[in-house]
């Protein structure tokens, strides 16, 4: 599918949008409110940085994440290497296979216990679309990888993002600044960057 066919139902690069809708600001990321849409960061501890979105939909969630791409090629190929690398060291499985978003990652990750032994496997799906100077991956859990219904409103949730890429120069692969929405409660220990 071409940028240009794939862009009209989804996501969306903050420039391309012409209708002003309701969004959530997340900085690089924005999202429509939509009911019974549960949203929340993802925040590395030692920093305080906000390094993903998390959002709550038909008892599955779908964790975003938006990185910088080249002008002239998408990033999304490179990034489901990284990730299948990545399952497959820490011994899972990964399979790669094409959904109603494009190419995807089904995946088997390993658990383990408070004491590092194995405590068995979670699913997840990785999806991705490369759009123009940025590249949105999403990591999905819950009813969404076995519920066809679920499934599909997972994908509409993702192909409503609003991906804000911002003039910054960035190398290829680094992580697009994302925030707290302003007016928003702020876990304890973590501040807002003025």
């Amino acid at each position: 599918m071409s940028r240009e066919t794939a862009n009209q139902i989804g996501p969306f690069d903050s420039e391309s949008i012409e209708q002003v809708r309701p969004y959530v600001d997340f900085g690089a990321l924005r999202i429509e409110p939509i009911t019974d849409l549960g949203m929340s960061v993802e925040v590395e501890d030692n920093t305080n940085r906000v390094i993903a979105v998390t959002l709550e939909y038909a008892n599955s969630k779908l964790q975003l994440m938006a990185f910088a791409a080249p002008r002239t090629e998408g990033l999304w190929s490179e990034i489901r290497l990284a990730v299948a690398q990545n399952v497959a060291a820490q011994g899972g499985e990964v399979e790669e296979g094409y959904g109603s978003l494009g190419a995807e990652l089904k995946a088997k990750l390993p658990l383990v216990d408070d004491t590092g032994r194995a405590a068995g496997f979670r699913l997840a799906r990785f999806i991705g679309f490369d759009g123009p100077r940025w590249c949105l991956r999403g990591t999905v859990s819950g009813a969404a990888l076995n519920d066809p219904k679920a499934a599909a409103e997972i994908d509409d949730v993702f192909r409503s993002v609003v991906v804000h890429r911002g003039d910054a120069p960035l190398p290829p692969g680094e992580a697009l600044p994302l925030s707290v929405p302003a007016g928003s409660v702020l876990p304890p220990g973590m501040k807002t960057q003025s």
